[in-house]
């Protein structure tokens, strides 16, 4: 079948060549003389930690450089001339060999769906995407459907898990609870359908928010959950106190964030962390300990650590 004119390719021949930092400008042109709207691709690679946090570049490994070429206008000649120039530039830089690869525009727009399948989180909670069908098995079976698009949050990364096994064993029916670093609102929906009377989601990443947004209405939970764009701390000075706080992010913003989030946790409220590499939890208990919160339960799945905490007494009880 035929491309609709004016709509994008079907099919595409993706080329790729890993070079030095040196010939990445001289490669990104070739490319960009033949790649389809003239597009370019610069793959740096990077060194992190396992939290994913300190994103460095790698200066040992080589730069990846891709375009695309539509797989309906691609003439022989054009492959051609573009080996051709990379040989030419070899001679001059470190270019690797040139690497081809077919791709369709389905592929790029469905390949992280066909592992997100229908999965449960803890005792309680099945999450399930909007192309999955699922059908509860008993009366217990908390169902959140998901499309986290581009917002962090299918319930597949321990750090999710572990979040939402607290979120089950300390939800108290009419709770408020307050979410910090929402993503796609995966654990505010669910505080809500575990019988949270209301919630407060917040993220301070926009993409994550409107994610947020949908994931709630696409559930019926919209007018039970308000989800804005912030986090807590000194420059959100009214974010109030909760019955139940919970925070999957990684360890340094836990940190960062410490006072900000123990102040959000009410009078015998209790606190949820999650996102934590077992490298840090010290530090993170450290600093939520010196704010008034005692260790109540940990929880552990792999090199990802979730604690929670509770405020060890009332203010009324205090010596």
């Amino acid at each position: 079948m035929k491309d609709i004119p004016g709509s994008p390719p079907d099919e595409w021949l993706e080329l790729a060549v890993e070079v030095d930092v040196e010939a990445v400008e001289p490669v990104s042109e070739l490319f960009a003389r033949y790649g389809y709207n003239e597009g370019v691709v610069i793959e740096e690679p990077f060194t992190q930690e396992g939290d994913g946090d300190n994103l460095r570049l790698d200066t040992t490994r080589p730069i990846t450089v891709r375009t695309y070429l539509a797989t309906a206008d691609l003439q022989p000649a054009v492959l051609a001339t573009m080996r051709e120039a990379l040989w030419h530039l070899g001679h001059l830089r470190s270019v690797g060999p040139l690497k081809l690869t077919s791709r369709r525009e389905e592929d790029w727009a469905n390949a992280w769906k066909a592992h997100f399948h229908v999965h449960r989180i803890g005792e309680h909670v099945v999450v399930r995407a909007p192309w999955h069908k699922y059908e509860p098995n008993g009366g217990d079976d908390v169902v959140v459907e998901l499309d986290p698009g581009m917002a962090f949050g299918t319930g597949l990364h321990p750090s999710t898990k572990l979040c939402m096994v607290g979120l089950e064993r300390e939800i108290e029916l009419g709770d408020r609870v307050l979410d910090v670093g929402t993503g796609s609102g995966i654990l505010a929906i669910a505080a809500v359908k575990l019988g949270a009377g209301k919630v407060d989601a917040l993220d301070i990443e926009p993409v994550a928010v409107r994610s947020a947004v949908e994931n709630a209405e696409r559930n019926g939970v919209a007018n039970r959950v308000t989800i804005a764009l912030g986090s807590v701390g000194e420059d959100h000075p009214d974010v109030g106190t909760y019955d139940l706080v919970l925070a999957n992010i990684i360890a340094r913003i836990l940190i960062e964030l410490a006072p900000g989030i123990a102040a959000a946790v009410a009078p015998a409220g209790r606190l949820v962390l999650s996102g934590i590499i077992e490298t840090r939890e010290a530090a993170v208990l450290a600093a939520y300990q010196e704010l008034g919160l005692a260790l109540v339960a940990r929880g552990q799945i792999e090199d990802w650590i979730g604690i929670t905490m509770k405020r060890d007494s009332k203010p009324s009880e205090r010596a």
